[in-house]
């Protein structure tokens, strides 16, 4: 791999894009009996108009998306020249307010009566200064109303995905490389922080580096632990490439395992495929988990895969939808969510392996393309 992975520019988006998305936000809230859709500051903002404020402050930015009428987005009167610049910006009817004056009072204009979908990003006194402004609407957070309105990603979203996808492999094919016996599990971990932004990455997210004992918490704080011969080391890494997230596992072996090692390593393995398999539009996201599942229980190690097996991922690297029990929604072309079973036993070491996967018309397709075969390194 070369650096060259960092260098790709991706295909744009364009008013058209946004224009489509806010369309599509509002039939959604439509089809769930809503009057419409509100959002503040972060990553639903971000899809739906591609303005993301410089900084997130008490300053009301509250985007109105209603089941019939314009889409319209107050903003502070400062920050309106950055609004303006956005590319959906020309999509919606922009609104400002100025310091001193009430910004609910330029708000409350745009809902009627009823009840919206709100971005889960927004803040509480935001929600409280419209609920006393607007007294007979409600509210539902977006996650548990609209949870898909993200998921379903077009083929340039997809794009993105795969390129951050490809950057996270070229950190994994250069980490191991590196020497791991004798150094700290800080060190190793600055080591991929640094990989991922070779390869293209804007943001490092996590880099989770779990070595002997500590593998078998799935979300270790990285610390001083000197990695030793012997250990077993989870590899947990990923971040925004182009506005999109990258998220993979690998689990590797700093020395010859044991059989029990290899035998763990194998029963994640199987799992992790196995799920891959199950993969395809119409089936309900719980069966992912539950094939996952079934094959480690089966081994006798139930009781330590203690996670659900995946989440989507988009804008950010945790999204709906979710690959757990009792999630009925079905899997549709376009969704992109992790399949990441583990096996933790307390004390000893852990495994996990985790691929980014996208739905096609009747399968699964993978976005992360490196081995699953456990690594040796020194």
């Amino acid at each position: 791999m070369t650096d060259s992975l960092g260098s790709d520019e991706p295909v744009a988006f364009t008013i058209h894009d946004f224009a489509a998305r806010l369309r599509r936000a509002a039939d959604a809230a439509a089809a769930e009996g809503l009057d419409g859709v509100l959002v503040t500051p972060g990553p639903d903002l971000l899809y739906l108009t591609g303005y993301a404020p410089v900084a997130i402050t008490e300053r009301l930015t509250l985007l109105v998306v209603p089941v019939d009428g314009e889409p319209s987005m107050v903003v502070p009167k400062l920050e309106r020249p950055d609004a303006e610049e956005a590319v959906g910006a020309p999509a919606l009817r922009l609104l400002d307010w100025t310091d001193g004056s009430d910004p609910y009072a330029t708000a409350s204009p745009l809902l009627g009566p009823g009840r919206y979908a709100v971005s889960d990003s927004a803040w509480a006194m935001h929600l409280l200064g419209l609920q006393d402004a607007l007294p007979r609407t409600s509210y539902a957070a977006m996650t548990a109303v609209l949870p898909m309105l993200r998921a379903i990603k077009d083929d340039d979203e997809l794009a993105r995905l795969a390129a951050a996808g490809a950057a996270a492999d070229a950190a994994y094919g250069e980490i191991l490389k590196v020497r791991f016996a004798g150094r700290s599990e800080r060190e190793v971990a600055a080591d991929l922080a640094g990989l991922l932004l070779r390869f293209g990455h804007s943001q490092v997210d996590f880099t989770v580096v779990g070595s002997g004992p500590n593998g078998a918490n799935p979300h270790h704080e990285i610390g001083d632990r000197i990695i030793e011969e012997g250990d077993m080391v989870v590899l947990d890494f990923g971040g925004l490439k182009h506005g999109y997230g990258s998220d993979t596992t690998r689990t590797v072996h700093v020395g010859e395992p044991t059989d029990e090692e290899r035998r763990v390593h194998d029963i994640v393995r199987e799992a992790q495929q196995t799920a891959f398999e199950a993969v395809r539009p119409g089936i309900a996201c719980q069966e992912i988990d539950r094939a996952a599942r079934a094959v480690i229980a089966d081994a006798g190690f139930g009781e330590f895969f203690i996670h659900r097996v995946g989440h989507g991922i988009g804008l950010t690297t945790h999204e709906p939808p979710y690959m757990v029990e009792g999630e009925e929604h079905l899997l549709q072309p376009g969704m992109c969510f992790s399949i990441e079973p583990g096996i933790y036993l307390p004390g000893r070491f852990g495994v996990r392996i985790e691929d980014i996967v996208t739905v096609e018309p009747d399968r699964g397709r993978r976005l992360n393309g490196t081995p699953h075969e456990m690594a040796i390194v020194e």
